[in-house]
């Protein structure tokens, strides 16, 4: 329903289509009563707005939790048209929410619109939150108090209407003049007659002239025409001439079916997108959560492995300081009762030699808490491989990878625990091979080939024990090899150039070949070892001194063999 009031010269209409004769209110009151009585209005007024304003906050209360539906009502609209149509039913609340909506939109401005009618004009530029900020400004701006026409001049500085398109001309609806009745209970002068006089400014309205001289457009659903006493149904549908009835409904009936299968097409396209937007939707929320599952996996298991470790020293705290308890004990022991404890078997001296060598065995030993604070003072590559093979051991124990690493890194072998393994047993060898080439080294007139028998048995840790020698020992072992080429260079050289020989040998050696290796400068150059496979170029040799290790073949170029 649409009201709009046309203003004559014989009584002024408010918004309310109710006509007040101002003259002759100031002729039939003082001053002093038209200053309290229009102070009286104004906060009526503003009382009304108040009211207004609680009023739509309990409608939206009552729209957002569908609290109609508890009294039967299919929708919102049914609702406002059957309870609410004596304050304008559902036209009057979608302007009053519209009004809300342009309030909230504008913040802090929105305490400069008091009511409805001020938030109007504005109501279009609600979508542009900026520009409907900026006409209110402009507004307030103007008059610090601006009323309906300073929103809208305002709003049309900031958006200036497009004119309006006239309307296309058309057969005319209603002959005029026509008499007609206001027909819709909802209308504020239902029940009146009135005449439709003018044309009309828009297809779906008439301007109706009643009978107290007042103008207004309202609607055609809400008139009915009269004629010879009779109500007739009022139609805005035009007419045409019975010949071309047949055809216009055909073509109405081929719009129609256009109109529902586009509507159609248009249902399954959205229901289409809206059901791959929610796949993906639930996608990415899987996926996040799957992310954060996974971190929060990695940070209890970096948590678990810290706590791990925590244990595993303060385990080594407790063992330390009983080891330190203990040997106070024995101190205090061997100081006090020396006699006791010893008896005849031992002298007073016996006891402080046997304690000197007690602590210096514990000096010796290896505190990690010592190591943090500081670096070792000496045995530093012997600290870094017990390091490797504890890390190894705690990494088996508690199965972790970082310590797997770490010990593989410090150990030089694989990241395998068969691999650390396998190392650990060979750094156990360690202590003994230095002892034994230490043994050989300092015998008087050591051979290269006395050196070379001990040497080959730790061939697999040859790097480990040149380490731990000293540079007057590999100087010595050096020296001794250089003496041995020099006796073997004299006794080949009237013998077989290397690549006769070579070109020979690579001929004939073949699987089950004995061969030893061509360098003579190589540990395998005495051993033996038996070709398993013929790869062509290469070969596969199992040594006969390496069938108790687990390493027990290699393979070789043909040409760094010889043949035995």
């Amino acid at each position: 329903m649409t009201t709009q009031t046309i203003s004559n010269s014989s009584a002024v209409c408010t918004e309310d289509n109710t006509a007040i004769d101002q003259h002759s209110s100031v002729n039939t009151v003082s001053t002093h009563d038209y200053s309290l009585l229009n102070s009286s209005i104004q906060e009526t007024f503003t009382s009304l707005d108040r009211f207004e304003w609680q009023a739509v906050s309990e409608v939206m209360q009552m729209r957002d939790k569908q609290l109609y539906l508890e009294a039967g009502y299919a929708d919102f609209k049914q609702y406002c048209q059957a309870e609410l149509s004596a304050w304008g039913g559902h036209r009057r609340i979608t302007q009053l929410l519209g009004a809300k909506r342009v309030i909230d939109t504008v913040g802090e401005l929105g305490q400069h619109i008091k009511n409805e009618r001020q938030a109007r004009p504005l109501l279009r530029l609600v979508k542009e939150p900026e520009k409907l900020k900026q006409a209110v400004a402009i507004a307030i701006k103007e008059n610090p108090s601006p009323s309906q026409s300073d929103f809208a001049a305002a709003a049309n500085k900031v958006v200036p209407r497009l004119p309006r398109q006239k309307a296309p001309s058309q057969e005319p609806m209603v002959p005029r003049p026509t008499k007609v009745k206001v027909t819709s209970p909802s209308h504020p002068r239902y029940g009146d007659e009135g005449i439709i006089e003018t044309e009309a400014p828009n297809p779906t309205g008439q301007i109706v002239t009643f009978a107290d001289g007042e103008k207004l457009l309202v609607n055609n659903d809400d008139l009915t025409p009269l004629s010879n006493d009779v109500i007739e149904s009022f139609t805005i549908e035009r007419k045409y001439p019975p010949e071309y009835a047949e055809a216009l409904a055909a073509i109405k009936q081929q719009y129609e079916q256009k109109i529902e299968r586009l509507e159609q097409e248009l249902r399954i396209g959205l229901l289409s997108e809206a059901k791959a937007k929610a796949e993906e939707q639930v996608l990415e929320q899987l996926t996040s959560w799957q992310k954060l599952f996974q971190q929060q996996k990695e940070q209890n298991t970096q948590l678990q492995q810290r706590l791990d470790e925590m244990e595993v020293l303060r385990q080594f705290e407790h063992e330390n300081q009983q080891l330190k308890q203990r040997l106070v004990e024995l101190e205090n022991a061997l100081t006090e009762r020396p006699a006791q404890q010893w008896g005849n078997t031992l002298t007073q001296q016996a006891a402080k030699a046997l304690n000197k060598e007690v602590l210096r065995s514990l000096e010796n030993a290896i505190d990690l808490r010592s190591l943090a604070v500081e670096p070792p003072k000496e045995n530093a590559q012997e600290c870094l491989r017990l390091m490797g093979i504890a890390l190894g051991n705690l990494a088996s124990a508690m199965n972790n990878t970082q310590a797997l690493q770490a010990a593989a890194l410090i150990l030089g072998s694989e990241p395998t625990p068969s691999a650390i393994a396998y190392r650990a047993e060979q750094l156990q060898l360690l202590p003994q091979a230095v002892s034994d080439i230490r043994a050989v080294l300092s015998k008087p007139g050591c051979s290269w080939w006395d050196y070379l028998e001990v040497a080959q048995e730790y061939e697999v840790i040859k790097q480990d024990y040149l380490t731990e020698l000293t540079p007057q020992e590999i100087d010595l072992i050096t020296a001794l090899e250089k003496a041995e080429s020099d006796k073997i260079t004299e006794r080949l050289v009237h013998s077989q150039t290397p690549s006769d020989s070579g070109s020979d040998e690579n001929k004939l050696i073949t699987v089950g070949s004995i061969v030893a290796h061509a360098d003579q400068y190589c540990a395998l150059y005495v051993a033996t070892g038996e070709v398993i496979e013929d790869l062509g170029d290469e070969v596969w040799v199992a040594w006969e001194h390496w069938k108790d290790r687990p390493k027990k073949t290699d393979r070789y170029f043909k040409d760094e063999l010889r043949l035995l």
